[in-house]
């Protein structure tokens, strides 16, 4: 299943809006995901990601219902890597 997840930003890297990438925690798991349709993000934002790209910000007690939400369902483990 393909869920648009938010995420902390907890870095930024890049030196323009189109390669702008962010280090994004997933409630304890980090990911990289491309900024460049959400300029507007700091450190600190909370983001929904699809894909690796983050579409838009969301405040942080959104994000906590969404985790709590798809941690009952069991569907975090998607995003977790998987050992070959």
């Amino acid at each position: 299943m393909c869920l648009a997840i938010p995420g902390k930003v907890l870095s930024i890297s890049g030196g323009d809006q189109m390669t702008r990438m962010g280090r994004i925690d997933f409630s304890g798991i980090i990911k990289q995901a491309s900024l460049a349709y959400v300029p507007e993000a700091v450190v600190g934002d909370y983001v929904i990601v699809h894909v690796g790209f983050a579409l838009s910000k969301v405040d942080e007690l959104e994000a906590q219902k969404v985790f709590e939400y798809l941690r009952q369902m069991g569907e975090l483990g998607e995003l977790e890597e998987k050992s070959p």
